[in-house]
């Protein structure tokens, strides 16, 4: 197991299946204690029998991060485990793609409250904790550590999809959240940047295959070996000096934007 996360505690929401999963272990890997949040509690307890297998410390946690209060209790119960909060990925979302015209109201405010209003209130709550803690720490003359939130959009949300208005919509608007928190909390020394990956798991594999050939490198990228590293290294002091940023991880798919 590496070290560039040792004695790191961090929250990932969505972290039972795909992309979550792999960045849970991939931080677990580096010396990190895991919250592994998802709305399915079993898929959640199942990656904490993963890095516990590995020989690291997590927890699973069901919160609907559509529901502030939900994400509330998962904070609490994160500083009461833990003590501490270093590190917080926004990855939850869902899909409900359909033409524009089928979309119904539901189907708009599932995927956008999942996704937008998730990652504001999952940022929200865990910034509620960082802000004073690095107030107080720098009252007591130490320079507040950085803490890091990772964002995890899309590139749909920059060149949109059909059948995909919610979706894109949502993704935009974490981009744009992205930039407005890095700038606001920069000061506390908290770093916010996004990733827009690929890593398309729940597509057939007919599917998967006919998408690789949009994608110059030729192949969907694995959330494990692809996708979670960056996410790893956002995470670590080596970007230290990073925030504000959108990071495709996408094998080329969006060079021409």
């Amino acid at each position: 197991m590496g070290q560039r996360l040792n004695n790191k505690v961090a929250i990932v929401t969505g972290g039972g299946r795909g992309i979550g999963r792999g960045i849970c272990l991939a931080f677990a890997s580096e010396g990190a204690n895991v919250v592994v949040d998802d709305i399915d509690a079993d898929p959640a307890a199942e990656v904490v029998k993963e890095i516990e297998n590995l020989g690291g410390k997590a927890i699973a946690v069901r919160a609907n991060v559509r529901h502030s209060e939900e994400v509330e209790e998962m904070v609490r119960t994160t500083l009461d485990k833990f003590g501490q909060i270093d590190i917080l990925v926004n990855n939850a979302g869902i899909t409900r793609d359909m033409a524009m015209f089928k979309m119904t109201p539901d189907d708009w405010s599932d995927v956008v409250d999942t996704s937008l209003k998730g990652t504001f209130n999952c940022s929200q709550a865990v910034c509620n904790w960082i802000v004073p803690q690095a107030r107080k720490e720098r009252e007591e003359g130490k320079t507040p550590p950085c803490r890091k939130i990772i964002n995890v959009t899309s590139g749909a949300g920059v060149r949109g999809n059909p059948g995909q208005a919610n979706y894109s919509a949502a993704k935009a608007g974490i981009m744009g959240l992205t930039k407005s928190n890095a700038k606001e909390f920069a000061r506390h020394n908290i770093l916010v940047n996004a990733i827009c990956p690929v890593a398309l798991t729940r597509m057939t594999q007919d599917m998967k295959e006919d998408f690789a050939k949009r994608i110059p490198l030729g192949r969907i990228g694995d959330p494990q070996q692809d996708i979670a590293p960056v996410v790893v290294f956002l995470a670590s002091e080596e970007a230290n000096y990073i925030t504000g940023q959108v990071i495709p991880v996408n094998g080329g798919l969006d060079m021409a934007i």
